[in-house]
């Protein structure tokens, strides 16, 4: 079974986005996401891909209801089952976006990266709440304006 990881920037009220773009610029934690993510096959939303584009050194699998949608250089699948699918076998695979993806992939994730940004931006887009009796943190790491976080989960995921 591949390992599924999700990968997020989640403001104090649980906002990720507004549906076009991440409420904020923050470099150190794209660095960060570019060195977590590279090697791995990459499972997002099409609004998260249109919004970030084909990113090199990493499969794009985009989920999408549009039958015919497609880019060059980007895997297509109608459902998250099926990027999973299409992602393996590898070692790990990141779910990096949008809301409804994330809600779907929590599920089958056994890790969560978290960056808590001190923000509290407006936006429609949120991460799903972090279930206390499925989820331990592992690891806090505090930098100025955010903190990196790491969940692991701690029992069989349900299904």
């Amino acid at each position: 079974m591949t390992n599924v990881t999700m990968i997020v920037a989640v403001g104090r009220n649980g906002v990720i986005g507004d549906g076009a773009a991440m409420p904020w610029h923050l470099s150190e934690d794209l660095k960060y996401f570019k060195r977590t993510t590279m090697g791995h096959p990459m499972v997002m939303g099409r609004r998260t891909f249109d919004s970030m584009g084909v990113l090199p050194g990493r499969r794009s699998i985009v989920v999408t209801r549009q039958e015919e949608w497609s880019h060059p250089g980007v895997e297509t699948a109608h459902s998250l089952d099926e990027a999973l699918a299409l992602a393996g076998p590898a070692d790990e695979v990141f779910v990096v976006g949008g809301g409804e993806v994330y809600r779907l992939a929590m599920p089958f994730a056994s890790r969560l990266l978290v960056t808590e940004v001190d923000q509290t931006p407006d936006g429609s887009v949120t991460f799903p709440d972090i279930d206390a009796a499925d989820w331990v943190e592992t690891a806090r790491d505090p930098h100025d304006g955010f903190t990196w976080v790491t969940y692991e989960r701690t029992h069989v995921a349900r299904r």
